[in-house]
């Protein structure tokens, strides 16, 4: 067995030699679908890889935002105070929730001095179911923006691979049309045709295989962040209630 794979080794060796083997030369030489099928999966890759990058930075400046703004939010019972801070902290979703309810309480409490440290003692014409929903819809808000664009790398994930399949069929059909033609069966003449078709295969994984992980990382990232932001709506809510901005 090993002798035989020494011999293949050897033949396919000299079949290749003097014949420039590097991938921009394959790609020169490969046929119009071929091209066709590696500009789609150049596309996919690009623009999933930006997906990525875009996203990897939106989450982490997201969590720390967040965490500027929750400090806040923890020491101090002014709104104006933390009315400041949520604009300090736009890219937080604590902070946009926040803003949605602290927009619809001065909305329906216009006489409120937006300077005062608390606003205990007024009669708030709001409900608590109002501010149910205002928290319920800034979530749901949140959670769909959070989610933006991860259908991209999902397609991408569980596309490519069979877009490359695709072209290395193609490019196989081709091969044995060469062979067909030469009539010959070496080594010479199918390394190329085969090595032009497996390109399209190596190109769509290289496609889906970032795009699944940047997935998962990002659906689990979302996940988290959810369950983080209806932890803090409940504390919203408990704040709005303890500063006796709604109607009992």
């Amino acid at each position: 067995m090993r002798i035989l794979l020494t011999m293949f080794l050897a033949q396919v060796a000299q079949a290749t030699e003097g014949v420039d083997t590097s991938v921009l030369t394959i790609i020169q030489r490969s046929g119009l679908v071929a091209k066709g099928v590696l500009v789609l999966l150049l596309f996919f890759s690009i623009v999933s890889w930006a997906i990525i990058a875009d996203k990897y930075f939106s989450f982490r400046r997201a969590r720390r935002q967040n965490g500027n703004f929750y400090r806040t939010f923890r020491k101090s019972p002014a709104l104006s105070e933390l009315a400041h801070a949520a604009a300090s902290n736009r890219h937080s979703p604590f902070a946009k929730m926040f803003l949605i309810v602290y927009n619809e309480v001065t909305q329906h409490l216009p006489e409120v001095d937006g300077s005062a440290a608390t606003m205990k003692g007024l009669a708030p014409p709001i409900t608590y179911q109002r501010i149910d929903r205002a928290v319920s819809k800034a979530g749901l808000s949140e959670a769909s923006a959070l989610e933006k664009n991860l259908s991209f790398l999902a397609t991408t994930a569980s596309s490519t691979p069979f877009i490359g399949l695709f072209g290395t069929v193609w490019g196989i059909i081709r091969a044995f049309e060469s062979i067909g033609s030469a009539r010959s069966t070496d080594l010479s003449v199918v390394a190329p045709g085969i090595a032009e078709a497996l390109i399209a295969t190596a190109m769509g994984l290289a496609a889906a295989i970032p795009a699944v992980i940047g997935y998962n990382y990002f659906t689990h990232q979302i996940r988290n962040l959810t369950s983080e932001m209806e932890e803090f709506s409940i504390e919203l809510q408990n704040y709005v209630e303890s500063q006796h901005l709604v109607a009992k």
